[in-house]
């Protein structure tokens, strides 16, 4: 589209910023936490790492162009928080492990991937509306968001049909929103905010 998007360089250092706060550092410290068998970290990344997958699906949804790529981008970076501090078990057993390069590593990156969710969703409140519009992909305001994705087809899906990734990206979302309601409307109800319970 045209180079009369303002806020298009915002918009690719979101991106950026995405992939180092919910994936690379994310992945860095898994494998720390495994190395340094810090189970309680274990836990909320393993919850965090299905958690955010909704952000992947949603890379997905925008390879096609699909409006409701706006809603669930939107709901994963409320959700992303959520993960991250919702659970009081895991809260309490990484407030009590010793301190250490790890531990304050991963408390920086609790905060900082809130602090990045927080404004990224208020900032992505005007664009919304592009999950209701007709046009979307003549509406250069909601384009420039699809811009890094078709870039990421680019990378790793060069042959591949931008429907059938999209596809892909519907059925993944439906498996999501299927075993949210049931975390939310059952699940929850058993364990509350226990991540260990059964």
């Amino acid at each position: 589209m045209g180079k009369e998007i303002w806020f298009r360089p915002f918009v690719w250092m979101d991106y950026r910023l995405a992939v180092l706060f919910t994936v690379i550092i994310p992945l860095i410290l898994l494998i720390w936490a495994f190395v340094q068998k810090a189970e309680g970290m274990q836990r909320l990344l393993a919850i965090y790492w299905r958690v955010s997958s909704l952000l992947l699906l949603t890379i997905y949804l925008m390879i096609a162009q699909y409006p409701v790529s706006f809603i669930s981008g939107f709901l994963a970076r409320i959700l992303i928080p959520i993960s991250l501090w919702f659970w009081v078990d895991l809260n309490d057993e990484i407030e009590y492990q010793s301190s250490g390069p790890l531990k304050l590593i991963f408390t920086s990156w609790r905060w900082a991937t809130t602090i990045y969710c927080i404004l990224g969703s208020l900032a992505f409140i005007p664009f919304l509306g592009c999950a209701f519009s007709e046009n979307i992909s003549n509406n250069p305001n909601c384009h420039v968001w699809f811009e890094a994705p078709l870039v990421f087809k680019e990378w790793f899906h060069p042959k591949t049909n931008a429907g059938f990734l999209g596809f892909i990206g519907i059925i993944g979302l439906i498996i999501y929103v299927v075993y949210l309601s049931y975390f939310v409307l059952i699940k929850l109800g058993k364990q509350g905010r226990s991540a260990t319970q059964q």
